[in-house]
């Protein structure tokens, strides 16, 4: 048998789609499919509000299945919050489960068919060197993501994410039994999306495209035996062409959906694109953005994002991740300057070619950030240089993403990125 030192082979798979205006009227039908006949609705009190989880609920019900809702998932979940949502679960018996909303109610979804399934303390799960990432012990029960945001892409991935409260950072539970059993997007879901929602949330599938297009390449890892594959693979043929397309989808119409939230086009490129990227990332891997993003959103003091809960402090997901793009991207262009040239024209085909070519994506990024009306940079969100060790040690946790950065991330890196991103423009 040939020993290889280098791998020499990537792993890719996908949800189930089913996509398009409507789609999420026959979910009755896609359940019952699926072995599923009494049913636990997970979703947030935002969403309820909007009434899609009841109408998901009827269409279930028209078909013969028995639906519970359950809608105390948290925006942005905490363990505390998804803790909740497993106690409540565990209080019934349910052969399927449904995720309706953003990527908080899909993830706690994700979370409450493990722990339901196969009971076990959360830290058991969890991603190291927070938890001992051990694996579930077989499938998981049918779960049907519903998304109602163009963002996380987590009807499509194998992860799920939280806060962790007393430790103040983000971490999560990453295998490829969490990835749902099917996606039914429907872009009418996202028209009542309001407009700072609809930037952080696209900005989180920008950054999803851009950081697993610009990965580590999958044939840079050591060789894994076969029981060993993890979810992210590395940047990978297929996951380039995913993520490709969706880099072109929001060229075309993020800021369009931003200024003009009931343009059914625009929205439905964003779905197609937030799908897409997840097809994409959920594979390949994201990396720097990503890492810093969970200390930035886990450290919180003061901000308070229109258009989101004005209860507790939050920097949405998407923003979290946007506001080191910038720096990020600056950092690994020496590793594959095509690949990063090549985004930029796609995102901004007008970027002056006089331009430092390290600048260019850092650059189109920036100009879009500026046209959707995100904060310029960490001081925006209320942090400042006194904050950056407490950030950097934060970002440094999350050895599972910074591992497939196309280039070695030590402490001082991430220092000089998070001061580079005190201010974008």
């Amino acid at each position: 048998m040939t020993v290889y030192v280098h791998e020499t082979v990537f792993t890719w798979g996908a949800t189930p789609l089913k996509f398009g205006a409507g789609a999420v009227d026959e979910i009755g039908y896609d359940l019952a499919r699926q072995g599923a006949r009494r049913v636990l609705l997970i979703t947030d009190p935002g969403i309820v509000a909007t009434g899609v989880p009841q109408r998901v609920a009827d269409a279930a019900e028209a078909a013969g299945l028995t639906v519970e809702i359950y809608d105390g998932v948290r925006v942005e979940p905490t363990d505390v919050s998804v803790l909740d949502a497993v106690e409540f679960a565990r209080q019934s018996e349910w052969d399927g489960f449904v995720g309706v909303g953003g990527g908080s109610a899909i993830d706690t979804a994700k979370a409450v068919n493990l722990l339901t399934t196969y009971p076990a303390d959360l830290f058991d799960y969890v991603n190291k060197p927070i938890g001992a990432a051990k694996a579930p012990p077989g499938p998981l029960k049918p779960l049907v993501a519903v998304p109602t945001t163009a963002g996380t892409g987590s009807e499509t991935t194998p992860v799920c994410i939280m806060d962790f409260l007393d430790l103040k950072v983000k971490s999560g539970i990453s295998h490829p039994a969490l990835r749902p059993t099917m996606a039914v997007i429907d872009p009418l879901l996202t028209l009542s999306m309001p407009p700072r929602v609809t930037a952080a949330s696209g900005m989180d599938v920008l950054c999803h495209a851009l950081e697993s297009y610009t990965a580590k390449p999958f044939h840079s890892f050591p060789r894994h035996t076969p029981e060993n594959r993890v979810a992210y693979n590395g940047a990978n043929p297929i996951s380039d062409t995913w993520t490709e397309k969706a880099l072109h989808l929001l060229a075309r119409s993020f800021r369009k959906a931003v200024l003009n939230g009931g343009d059914l086009e625009a929205r439905t490129d964003m779905m197609l694109a937030a799908t897409f990227a997840g097809m994409g990332f959920g594979n390949a891997g994201v990396h720097i953005p990503h890492a810093c993003a969970y200390p930035i959103a886990g450290r919180v003091r003061d901000y308070r994002p229109a258009d989101y809960p004005q209860k507790e402090p939050l920097v949405p997901h998407g923003e979290s991740v946007a506001l080191t793009a910038p720096a990020a991207f600056r950092f690994t262009f020496p590793t594959d300057p095509a690949k990063h040239l090549h985004a930029a024209r796609i995102l901004d085909p007008a970027t002056s070619e006089d331009l430092d070519p390290r600048e260019q994506l850092p650059s189109a990024l920036a100009s879009l950030m500026r046209d959707i009306g995100l904060p310029n940079g960490l001081g925006g969100v209320g942090y400042d240089t006194s904050d950056v060790p407490d950030l950097v040690e934060g970002a440094m946790k999350q050895q599972r993403l910074l591992a497939v950065a196309p280039r070695a991330v030590r402490e001082h890196d991430l220092e000089a990125i998070l001061l580079d991103s005190l201010e974008n423009w």
